[in-house]
């Protein structure tokens, strides 16, 4: 029985900041962009290593990401609209809807961030590093290496992605 308060107690814990997914537009991200990147994303002790292909213009985020030599999900996001194709395998908890926010939370311009956060929630931001708090505690930190290497750690969720990328001429 008192393992199972252990559990509660960590269930809450993990609840303390509730859940914020960004969904901004396109055209907010002030230019397009097309980056193949390599991911290495890691999580209860597993690493995964994933090749993206990201486009965004004024119109249209297209998302495609591989893996063990298939396309394990595509996404496409015009600001209101989060269109999902999945591989048959992935797991629920892969939501589009959280890779859309982490891939903003990196690359949309920290000022059109900050302006859709709910109360409670701030972002501080410098060339090397942005953090998203809650009430002042670190949710989510990303460490900009430079401008092609990017390392994402997510607190509460537990897990972290370094991303490589390579900026192609849109």
């Amino acid at each position: 029985m008192r393992w199972w308060l252990g559990v509660l107690v960590l269930l809450l814990a993990g609840c303390a900041a509730p859940p914020v997914l960004l969904q901004l537009s396109p055209a907010s991200l002030g230019r397009s962009m097309q980056m193949q990147q390599q991911l290495l994303v890691t999580a209860g002790g597993r690493s995964q290593a994933l090749d993206v292909v990201l486009e965004v213009d004024p119109q249209e985020l297209r998302l495609a990401v591989l893996g063990l030599n298939q396309t394990v999900l595509r996404l496409t996001w015009d600001g209101r609209v989060l269109e999902q194709t999945r591989a048959s395998w992935l797991p629920e908890l892969v939501r589009g809807e959280a890779i859309l926010s982490d891939l903003q939370l990196v690359w949309w311009p920290a000022e059109v961030v900050r302006a859709v956060l709910p109360a409670g929630w701030t972002l501080e931001s410098s060339a090397t590093q942005r953090r998203l708090l809650w009430q002042g505690q670190e949710v989510v930190n990303v460490a900009y290496r430079d401008t092609q290497h990017v390392d994402l750690l997510n607190h509460p969720l537990g897990y972290q992605i370094q991303i490589d990328s390579v900026e192609q001429s849109p």
